[in-house]
């Protein structure tokens, strides 16, 4: 069975050179083997295999025994892959520490402020258009808060949370206790939620990065009242809201799914 291009392209991402991702296939298709006979079943020269067989080795992908000549065998995919993101973290940690320590400084002295996109939005369909929009970008995770004024909005946003949920997103719901019964049903059966009393602001977070956050009405250029939300494009601010929001969620109730 020979590795579709889906899982090579991965492969690649999770940092496999082309001759890396021929070398570890071939080993788990014949088990133990020495370097020349690997070298003759991969296609990799003989003049590269030993480099190949020795990043494998460091990346923890594959294994090889005392024996005499030297055999080589695959580690598991579940292993190979815990070992390379563990590995990934760690050098992660290390340079984000080496450039926030020499770069910080240079930043701070230079007077530069950040300059994130934050927006006033006003009326509810500006407002729905823009989650909407943010629930559609989505790949990771979603946090909403909604207050039982937001309800209908929740009800309209349910095919694009389906969607998210067919995705594979992490999906975390808190609501008004006061939101009906059949609401709460629809939700529960996409997402994880719980039900706060007393729950009366709303908005929803992206990814850790975009917010939507309701702030109220205000009144409006026709004299009428329309809703008003904060939309901003700040992994600091997103961050702050996060924080709220599970704050918020500590003192909430549990809902059933209703799967």
């Amino acid at each position: 069975m020979s590795l579709s291009d889906k899982a090579r392209k991965s492969l690649e991402k999770m940092g496999l050179t082309s001759y890396e991702i021929k070398t570890y296939s071939s080993l788990l298709k014949t088990g133990p083997i020495t370097a020349s006979d690997l070298s003759q079943k991969s296609g990799v020269p003989y003049s590269k295999i030993y480099e190949v067989l020795g990043t494998l080795e460091e990346k923890g992908w594959i294994g090889s025994d005392d024996s005499r000549p030297t055999q080589y065998f695959a580690k598991s995919p579940a292993t190979a892959i815990q070992t390379s993101k563990q590995q990934f973290e760690t050098e992660f940690r290390n340079n984000e520490n080496i450039v926030l320590k020499e770069l910080t400084p240079l930043y701070e002295q230079s007077g530069i402020s950040e300059r994130p996109d934050i927006w006033i939005i006003s009326g509810v369909i500006n407002i729905a258009t823009k989650i909407l929009e943010m629930v559609d970008s989505c790949r990771n995770e979603v946090m909403i808060a909604i207050p039982k004024v937001a309800e209908e909005l929740a009800k309209e946003a349910l095919p694009k949370i389906r969607l998210l949920h067919d995705r594979g997103v992490d999906i975390t719901i808190l609501v008004s206790e006061d939101v009906e019964a059949d609401t709460l049903k629809s939700l529960s059966r996409l997402a994880t939620v719980k039900v706060k009393r007393g729950l009366f602001g709303g908005g929803i977070i992206s990814d850790k990065r975009y917010v939507v956050l309701l702030l109220g009405e205000e009144l409006g250029t026709t004299g009428t009242k329309e809703a008003v939300a904060i939309w901003a494009d700040h992994s600091g601010l997103a961050g702050f809201a996060r924080e709220y929001f599970e704050y918020l969620l500590k003192e909430s109730k549990d809902v059933k799914s209703s799967k």
